[in-house]
């Protein structure tokens, strides 16, 4: 089953777990769109990374709270609006190792992404571009590559022994009961 963070990998051995938006108030906090589930596990992360000018860097989070349907934080040395204006747009990401263990069978959204999907008489969908939370089940978004039967762009439900009949990880794929022309 994906279950926990709906979280994307990054290149440097972390994590994308949600993005900083826009501003809260004049004292510095900001807005933050969590990937994670619930939303605010992303604040039980210390310290948070993000892409500035260029440049990875270390940011603390002081506070952070639930307010209306999503999260604003305050972050350390962040006292004035124009201050958080500068964090708006940037992706928070944290270091993987971070991430709680799964149970066997258990994946995190970013392991299935990018993974090539199969039928299961062998013929090949296309790749994992991103995953989608339906309320009911999550939905495997899956793009058609130069290697796959079409270009179509597929959208097969993560329904774990009645679809998704086998992850691997090591060979990088997804195998699936499901029609190729559906």
């Amino acid at each position: 089953m994906a279950v926990g963070d709906r979280s994307k990998a990054s290149s440097k051995e972390r994590v994308v777990l949600g993005k900083i938006t826009s501003v809260y108030g004049v004292r510095g906090w900001v807005k933050v769109y969590s990937h994670t589930e619930p939303m605010d596990n992303i604040l039980n992360y210390n310290p948070w990374y993000i892409e500035l000018n260029g440049r990875v860097q270390a940011i603390e989070v002081d506070q952070g709270k639930r307010h209306g349907k999503g999260l604003i934080a305050k972050l350390v040395g962040c006292d004035d609006r124009e201050v958080a204006r500068s964090y708006c747009g940037v992706d928070i990401s944290v270091d993987q190792g971070e991430l709680p263990e799964l149970e066997e069978g258990d994946y995190y959204w970013h392991q299935l992404e990018q993974l090539n999907v199969v039928t299961e008489s062998g013929v090949e969908l296309g790749r994992v571009d991103h995953l989608i939370a339906t309320g009911s089940n999550d939905v495997l978004v899956v793009r058609g590559t130069a290697q796959s039967i079409d270009k179509r762009e597929r959208m097969i439900p993560y329904l774990p022994d009645q679809v998704v009949k086998e992850i691997n990880l090591e060979a990088g794929t997804i195998r699936v009961d499901w029609d190729p022309e559906f």
